[in-house]
């Protein structure tokens, strides 16, 4: 930068010498001096302005990622009782959030249904029994309506991301450490295939044992979305329940039971009941990539899938107890998730939520 300036110095004073004659100009210092000095000053200003931006944007980034806050909520002063149902993926993340309410005062009573996304809907959005649906997918249109028809507007509050599990029995040793691909686990899970040596000659010719949740789990319908459609022409529904060997269960303790009692077993659901389970299951990597923290948060694992609770204005302001535990829910699930066996939501989606709670609660 003082080469450059230099130069620019020199190269003014050539040129006002010239203009002048050189007969009554001053001598080249003084005007080296001058111009230095003014030169000098815009470079400052302009390395003053670039500083005063990489501030601006800074604070603008700082802005984008600060963790949205809610009003504080007193357990000790909510009373009244909850009822939610849905999704068993997030049953152990909601349970571990309601006894959390209850230690720290909450004097009433929570019950949690575990009964599959599409029953929770249901009892939701058509019942009207249920003041709070847990979800391992997004609501449907068509369920959306149904809440309408009964006057309830379903109001979305991500709390976590989940990695689904594909596990086998922990003697499995055909499945080497870099696992199976989407397009082998399509298969192995579809009637185009009975026996283990129908994907790979190399591996066992017995029969395939396939568990897997039920047709009202979110966990069946994400599965059958990011793993089955894609691979057999958006007919993997029909491809999954027609093979031989199925077991369907919405009770995840089941499919573990399941997984874990037959070497040729194989199985799915989300990741808390694999971390609960460890000790009798294995988990697949897929497409060499084995879920973690680490895993999910890059991107990289490709059986992710976001985790949400779902109420309605009406409810939370005619049960004020309901608007209060999804606020606490929200405020303190980054403490609980992880520990649970799932993943925290991206800082981003999380703040849409807690904006979701502060404008269901007209804040």
């Amino acid at each position: 930068m003082r080469r450059s300036i230099l130069f620019l110095s020199l190269s003014l004073v050539l040129l006002i010498a010239a203009a002048c004659g050189g007969t009554t100009a001053p001598t080249p210092q003084v005007v080296r001096e001058t111009v230095v000095v003014e030169v000098t000053k815009e470079v400052e200003k302009v390395v003053q302005a670039t500083v005063v931006v990489e501030k601006v944007v800074e604070k603008e980034v700082q802005k984008v990622v600060e963790v949205l806050g809610l009003p504080e909520v007193n357990p000790l002063q909510v009373s009244g009782d909850i009822i939610v149902a849905g999704s068993s993926t997030v049953f152990p993340l909601t349970e571990r959030m309601a006894e959390r309410f209850r230690d720290e005062g909450y004097a009433g009573n929570i019950t949690i249904d575990s009964i599959g996304s599409g029953a929770g809907f249901e009892r939701f959005c058509k019942a009207g029994e249920s003041d709070i649906a847990n979800a391992s997918r997004a609501i449907k249109e068509s369920e959306v309506e149904s809440c309408r028809s009964i006057g309830r507007e379903p109001i979305e509050f991500r709390v976590g991301t989940d990695a689904l599990a594909v596990v086998v029995n922990p003697q499995n040793d055909w499945i080497g450490s870099a696992g199976i691909t989407v397009a082998e686990l399509a298969r192995i899970f579809s009637n185009q295939a009975t026996n283990w040596a129908d994907i790979n000659p190399a591996w066992p010719n017995q029969p395939i044992k396939r568990f897997s949740p039920g047709t009202d789990s979110g966990t069946f319908d994400y599965f059958i979305e990011a793993v089955m459609d894609p691979n057999f022409d958006k007919k993997g529904e029909e491809a999954l329940l027609s093979a031989a060997n199925l077991q369907l269960s919405e009770d995840d303790n089941v499919l573990v039971q399941g997984v874990s009692g037959d070497l040729y077993a194989i199985g799915y659901f989300g990741f808390a009941y694999f971390e609960e389970n460890r000790a009798s299951l294995r988990d697949l990597a897929i497409e060499g990539v084995a879920p973690s923290v680490d895993s999910v948060n890059a991107g990289e694992y490709p059986l992710a899938r976001p985790l949400f609770i779902y109420s309605d204005p009406g409810v939370m302001a005619a049960k004020p107890q309901v608007a209060a535990f999804i606020n606490f829910y929200l405020s303190f699930v980054d403490d609980e998730v992880i520990d649970v066996g799932y993943f925290p939501a991206a800082t981003d989606a999380l703040n849409t939520a807690r904006q979701n709670w502060l404008n269901a609660a007209g804040q």
